[in-house]
């Protein structure tokens, strides 16, 4: 391994743990007083969520500006329940907003594992889709930029994975080949399979311990619980 490419998102930071008792809390603190019934509320923003990122052009075209994705979520879940309010939609998504970044931790052992790959002199790349602006607090907040060579965030490239370019354009700024590099990250298409299709060896973050699903198109070369455990003894 010359060149190891490394995802942000549920790779090194625990960024989905707390979402659903964050969306409570806000809706509990904003939507009662303002006469709305929350755990209706509730209910309809998890309804509007799905249906919100489970299109694919939608999900590439929000993704990177994540504060107004929230707003747009919740202003539709009130239209659902009856109870259209742009300002108060736009007052829970910020409370939720707040109420993530103080969930927001990188996950344990991720920075001693980063530190070692560079005593490896393995040449490092985060790749991470997004929001320019909150890609970037991420990475300030938690003091990750140290560690990189290189840092794509599609807010600023222009394109996210899985578009070849970003992976092209990594390989290129390191001067590696895909035969030399690998991708980590807990996505099965993004860090795994588009990698592979450009000679890259991929590594799948199974956080959860659920297995590959059935009949998986996608055949990562490694499966991993955690981070760390690339470097562990």
């Amino acid at each position: 391994m010359k060149a190891l490419l490394i995802d942000l998102d549920d790779t090194l930071l625990d960024y989905s743990s707390g979402v659903d008792e964050s969306w409570v809390e806000s809706c509990a603190a904003l939507a009662a007083p303002a006469g709305v019934d929350p755990e209706a509320l509730v209910a309809a923003i998890a309804r509007r969520r799905r249906w919100f990122w489970d299109d694919p052009d939608r999900h590439r075209r929000e993704r990177v500006d994540m504060p107004g994705a929230w707003r747009k979520i919740t202003a539709h879940a009130l239209a659902d329940i009856g109870a259209p309010d742009g300002a108060l939609a736009a007052a829970i998504a910020g409370d939720f907003a707040a109420r993530r970044w103080e969930r927001m931790e990188l996950f344990p052992g991720v920075r001693d594992a980063l530190d070692r790959l560079r005593q490896r002199c393995v040449s490092l790349a985060l790749v991470t889709n997004g929001d320019r602006r909150h890609q970037r607090r991420k990475i300030e907040q938690h003091d990750l930029a140290r560690f990189f060579d290189v840092i794509l965030i599609e807010g600023e490239f222009g394109a996210g994975k899985p578009e070849e370019s970003v992976y092209r354009h990594v390989l290129d700024s390191l001067e590696a080949r895909p035969s030399e590099a690998w991708m980590v990250g807990d996505h099965l298409e993004w860090d795994v399979a588009a990698p592979q299709r450009l000679g890259l060896r991929g590594i799948w973050v199974d956080a959860h311990g659920q297995g590959l699903p059935e009949a998986s198109p996608v055949m990562p070369h490694r499966i991993i619980r955690a981070f760390p455990e690339l470097v562990s003894d």
